[in-house]
């Protein structure tokens, strides 16, 4: 089973004293979030909801999984609070996105007695362009429905040394969820295949897209390659502006979990239209858009397609939805 990757470090480190101190004080409190069943099953931990939703798709209903983060969360920067060290402490498995990603996670999973999988293992990575981490892998694989298949075989292979008892369940449901995530795909590189060379483009507030564009034969383009503490510099800015109006992309987009204001001032300087929100980092609460990384991937794809052709598409990902 692949080792946790710590391509990066932590960006809020901590030392033996807090975790000891958090983890003395997490057990005095009341009683662990609703998504902590303690129900008997063996207990699957992901780092962010994205990958939990995954890998539920994966288990079925033989285990328990449960997300450290929690819907919307911005996961670079995340800071544990000491009830997720607790709900982490009875793992069973850690399935984690590596890549540098989730630095602030091996702060305590170094102290779980638990397999640790990480899910880019196998995947082609593309190096981030600029800035702090440039060379580092671009942790956001997950965003490429081609990729994702390599996550979800990561977790049928994972999930199976867990519980081999159910082997062939997990690589039914594998198969099955890789072929609704592929439909997603295809439906991105059918509606885009019509665009002029310009337009073919995607221009985000952060790099997290460098996948799906790769995949989908787009250029990217974007105001800051990492989400740290970065809201579009003037420099920036006036980059996006620059490379919107030469290629004559119609539109732009940013991310959920971060200021648009950047973003906005780029279409309107531009003259190109903002397009809409994507959701990269985490899924929304279930009564929300994107309840599941399926959800999350439609979502996104119909947004950009929206933008990018300026026009209802003639399929929607979601229509052969079960």
């Amino acid at each position: 089973m692949p080792n946790i990757c710590r391509s990066r470090p932590s960006l809020r480190p901590w030392g033996a004293a807090w975790l000891a101190a958090a983890l003395l004080g997490a057990a005095a409190c009341s009683a662990a979030p609703a998504d902590d069943g303690g129900d008997g099953r063996p207990k699957v931990l992901t780092t962010f909801t994205v990958m939990a939703d995954m890998a539920r798709n994966v288990a079925g209903d033989h285990l328990e999984v449960a997300s450290v983060t929690r819907p919307g969360a911005e996961i670079h920067g995340y800071e544990p609070t000491p009830e997720d060290l607790v709900r982490a402490q009875d793992a069973d498995l850690i399935l984690d996105n590596g890549l540098g990603l989730e630095a602030w996670f091996s702060q305590f999973t170094d102290r779980i007695d638990a397999p640790t999988a990480t899910l880019t293992e196998g995947v082609e990575t593309i190096p981030i362009a600029a800035g702090e981490y440039e060379g580092r892998a671009n942790p956001h694989a997950w965003m490429s429905p081609d990729n994702a298949a390599v996550y979800i075989a990561n977790i049928r292979d994972a999930l199976s040394e867990l519980d081999p008892g159910h082997a062939e369940d997990y690589a039914a449901n594998a198969e099955a969820y890789t072929a609704e995530v592929a439909e997603v795909g295809d439906y991105l590189e059918t509606e885009l295949n019509a665009l002029p060379e310009g337009a073919r483009a995607l221009v985000t507030c952060e790099g997290a897209f460098s996948y799906l564009a790769r995949d989908t034969g787009l250029r990217e383009k974007y105001l800051w390659p990492v989400n740290a503490d970065s809201q579009g510099t003037p420099r920036q800015i006036a980059s996006a502006v620059e490379f919107v109006r030469d290629n004559e992309v119609p539109a732009v987009f940013c991310e959920t979990t971060v200021n648009d204001k950047a973003q906005r001032q780029v279409a309107q300087e531009s003259g190109a239209r903002f397009a809409g929100d994507l959701y990269v980092d985490s899924l929304s609460e279930p009564d929300g858009p994107v309840p599941t990384y399926l959800d999350l991937l439609r979502h996104d794809a119909r947004t950009i397609v929206e933008g990018l052709t300026g026009e209802e598409p003639e399929a929607d990902p979601e229509e052969d939805a079960p």
